[in-house]
């Protein structure tokens, strides 16, 4: 049967579309490449760079396109920059980081903090990636100060900062037991930065806080975590399940052990918690259970993925519940399959807890051979492990091996802080030994360490038990104008004086505080030395040496006034020798028609009270002259 022409065009219309066929989709987006190889090679470029820097979605505050964003006439200075991409690490700049890391490398952070430094206002901008990395280093060693001056130089400089740079910041407050300073940081960054913070920031402050005995603030943070969106962490369950534990609440390790599972929707495999959860057990006295939970997270067949964390955390349990020799056994293991950088089963804080079970069994011979095998595995001990291995062994009368591992610091690349010092100085005082400990507190001021006022006064009080006043004397000295003293350090030294008859010396000392107007001599010190000075029937003296002080003050700001006065004197001298006479209004050497145009200026302009434009001049000169002297009498006065 014959159709009509428009039958015929609605029936085409209703016929379904054919699909595309899967494969001729493929070969059309194929199209723009070669070849099939480059077309996955630039699939897998795009998501490396997404991996390494997050799309512009991200931020917080996104901006809205250019094109609709009204132009602002006035921007405001206070608003926070956004970091560098990763984009900007090239050419230049990317040279200037590479040579930034080779100094760190080479342990020379003070060059590496000072070309950063020098950078900044250069042609070649250091990006904050670079800033970053010295930062981190600083923190590493523990150079807290240099750090926070550092932070604070870039940021004055406009270097925008990112989630790394606060949470470096945040670090170094923890490490220095500041956690309202890094939980006020913390607010800053949510308040005001481009973008979130990151899961390690959490980390960074919950460890703190449970380290610091603030379980509770650590608790609630957690929260805050959750609630912004992030997923469960096991590391930061790890920090809280901990912290239960020291303080030996089992309960409430295994409640957040329950929340961690309920989170995580009933199983996971990560190993970190195992640790914890075998001290819940071993708290409850429930030793098998604890064992069990060993044998299913290292043994055959485990489903837990088993960092160095983990690792680190099974052993401290076993090692301090009275199962060393399975944490050997563990560590042993752990050391045989440690294969970096495919697969790391120890760390820092593997050894550092090996070696203090090793001192806890007084095995401390076994614990310096662990200390020293660390550079096998590819780790670096760092000042703190130092110090805690020098401390046992200085607590336990091994003084010569704390020695022997304080020389090997500076061959590994590990800088002594002053704790170090502190350990040996005292340790030599107690072995009679009181001219090496002052050997090591010189040793400390001249690396350019801050020695606080109790180990000065530790010094002090061994030297003058001894019998070494003088060289008391010359460390006091050394140290008054770099320590803020206070009147007990005051009284030691005098005191020490009194005893060996040199009261001339006390008085110099007082006259020095009297002079320097950033010491204070008060009252109760005054008070002492005249006690003293009473004994040996010389009060007058103290009396004496005080309105001595106060006449040479009198007479040094005399002096100052005086000269004062003659700077301003000499500037005015300067300005009357350097302006013609006439302008000073000098008449008898004007001449009589210069008079009479002077005279003929004012009935010209019809003003009675008109001046000379060289008058008025002459007295904005005679002012400026004035105040510039003013100025200077001022400061001669100030100085």
């Amino acid at each position: 049967m014959a159709l009509s022409k428009l039958t015929f065009f609605t029936h085409l219309k209703l016929l379904p579309k054919p699909h595309p066929h899967p494969l001729s989709i493929i070969s059309l987006r194929s199209l723009s490449f070669a070849t099939p190889e480059e077309a996955a090679a630039e699939r897998r470029r795009r998501k490396r760079r997404l991996r390494i820097e997050p799309p512009l979605n991200s931020l917080r505050h996104q901006q809205p396109p250019q094109q609709q964003q009204p132009r602002s006439p006035q921007t405001n200075p206070n608003a926070p920059k956004l970091p560098d991409p990763v984009s900007a690490l090239t050419g230049s700049r990317l040279n200037l980081h590479n040579k930034i890391l080779t100094l760190i490398r080479q342990n020379d952070l003070e060059e590496a903090a000072l070309l950063t430094r020098h950078s900044i206002y250069s042609n070649c901008r250091p990006t904050v990636f670079t800033c970053n990395a010295v930062m981190a280093a600083l923190l590493r060693q523990s150079k807290y100060s240099d750090l926070l001056s550092l932070h604070r130089f870039v940021t004055q400089a406009g270097v925008g900062a990112n989630v790394v740079t606060h949470n470096l910041l945040i670090n170094a407050y923890i490490d220095c037991r500041k956690t309202d300073t890094a939980l006020e940081h913390y607010k800053q960054l949510i308040e005001n930065a481009p973008f979130n913070p990151s899961p390690t920031t959490y980390r960074i402050l919950i460890k703190g806080l449970v380290d610091n005995g603030k379980l509770d603030r650590a608790i609630e943070l957690k929260d805050e975590m959750l609630l912004k969106g992030l997923d469960p962490d096991p590391i930061v369950y790890h920090y809280l399940m901990l912290g239960q534990a020291k303080i030996g609440n089992g309960d409430g390790v295994f409640g957040l052990f329950e929340e961690l599972k309920e989170k995580m929707g009933g199983d996971f495999f990560d190993g970190v918690v195992c640790g914890d959860l075998m001290k819940g057990y071993f708290l409850r006295g429930m030793e098998k259970e604890a064992m069990e939970v060993y044998e299913e997270a290292v043994g055959e067949g485990s489903k837990y993925r088993m960092s160095a964390v983990a690792y680190n955390s099974m052993l401290d349990a076993l090692s301090k519940n009275g199962k060393f020799d399975k944490a050997v056994e563990l560590f042993g293991r752990m050391m045989e399959q440690h294969n970096p950088p495919r697969k790391l089963t120890v760390n820092l804080g593997s050894f550092n807890v090996m070696v203090d079970g090793y001192c806890a069994g007084g095995r401390f011979k076994d614990a310096i051979e662990v200390f020293n095998s660390m550079g096998e595995k590819r780790c670096r001990p760092d000042t703190l492990s130092y110090n805690n291995l020098i401390e046992q062994l200085c607590n336990n009368n091994m003084l010569p091996e704390a020695e022997e591992l304080y020389k090997g610091m500076g061959e590994k690349g590990v800088s002594p802080d002053e704790f170090t010092f502190a350990l040996l100085m005292d340790t030599c005082f107690r072995d009679d030994r009181p001219d090496d400990a002052a050997g090591y507190f010189k040793t400390m001021v001249d690396s350019k360490l801050r020695p606080n006022l109790a180990v000065y006064n530790r010094l002090v009080e061994g030297l003058v038990k001894v019998g070494k006043v003088d060289e008391a004397k010359s460390f006091y000295d050394l140290m008054i104008g770099k320590l803020k003293m206070d009147d007990a350090s005051y009284e030691l030294m005098m005191k020490a004086l009194f005893d060996v008859g040199k009261a001339d010396e006390v008085l110099a000392m007082v006259g020095g505080l009297l002079r320097d107007e950033g010491l204070e001599f008060s009252s109760e010190l005054q008070e002492f030395v005249k006690g003293e000075l009473g004994k040996e029937g010389r009060e007058e003296d103290l009396v004496k040496l005080m309105e001595d002080v106060e006449r040479e003050k009198a007479e040094a700001a005399a002096k100052e006034a005086e000269a004062a006065e003659r700077a301003k004197a000499s500037a005015r001298a300067a300005v009357s020798s350097l302006l013609p006479s006439k302008l000073f209004g000098n008449k008898e050497e004007v001449k009589e028609g210069e008079e009479d145009s002077v005279a003929e200026t004012p009935s010209e302009t019809g003003s009675v009270d008109a001046v000379p434009a060289e008058e008025v001049m002459v007295g904005e000169i005679r002012s400026e002259v004035e105040a510039k002297s003013d100025v200077t009498s001022e400061q001669a006065t100030a100085s």
